[in-house]
């Protein structure tokens, strides 16, 4: 690989990263609400289930799993309920000063995180088009690790900035009606961000069979 295919790999990178999405909303909406030492557990798991995703679909399990309707529907309706489950549990989210023992005083944990990658539609949509755009026929392998790499040292900062953003407006959002209003918002724009998949959903729902 280049030093400017590098480069170029690295900027896309950081854009995916740091650019909104379910799981920067969830980062977020954690920073908010229990701060940053309890919400580093999601932030690496995210990066983790990203990151092996990245390996799986660039070993081809992605688009077998695309060109398989079956399977991609049913996965497709699997991810949908999740992040509505996901949505339901921030919206229900108690504010900073709630019990630590209170099961709605937990974010979510590293393991619902790195899962939550499998579902997530931008986080597919970027493992599809680096594993295409990025590595190269004669030393694929070498590069899907050299992808993976570059995308470990730029995620993990990236996405970690969001949890810190929501650390900062916990300052601000120190009214507990303040945060539930803040949770729910985030709840909403989580399930919208699921919107193309529901509508598309939907719209094969609606379709006659042939």
């Amino acid at each position: 690989m280049t030093m400017d295919l590098l480069l170029a790999l690295a900027g896309f990178a950081f854009v995916a990263s740091i650019t909104p999405g379910p799981s920067n909303l969830i980062l977020l909406a954690s920073g908010v609400n229990f701060g940053f030492r309890r919400t580093a557990p999601v932030v690496l798991g995210v990066s983790f289930g990203f990151l092996s995703m990245l390996l799986i679909v660039g070993m081809g399990v992605g688009q077998v799993l695309r060109t398989n309707e079956t399977v991609y529907a049913i996965l497709r309706i699997l991810s949908v309920l999740y992040v509505l489950w996901l949505a339901w549990k921030i919206a229900t989210s108690l504010p900073p000063q709630a019990e630590e023992g209170s099961p709605s005083a937990r974010p979510i944990t590293f393991w619902q995180a790195s899962l939550l990658q499998w579902v997530n539609p931008k986080a597919w949509a970027v493992a599809l088009i680096v594993t295409v755009s990025y590595t190269t026929p004669a030393d694929y392998l070498l590069s899907l690790l050299l992808i993976i790499s570059v995308f470990g040292i730029v995620n993990l900062p990236s996405i970690s900035a969001w949890a810190m953003f929501g650390v900062l407006l916990r300052q601000v959002l120190s009214d507990p009606v303040k945060v539930r209003v803040f949770n729910v918002a985030m709840a909403l724009l989580l399930v919208a961000a699921m919107a193309p998949i529901l509508m598309d959903l939907a719209h094969q729902a609606a379709s006659p069979i042939e």
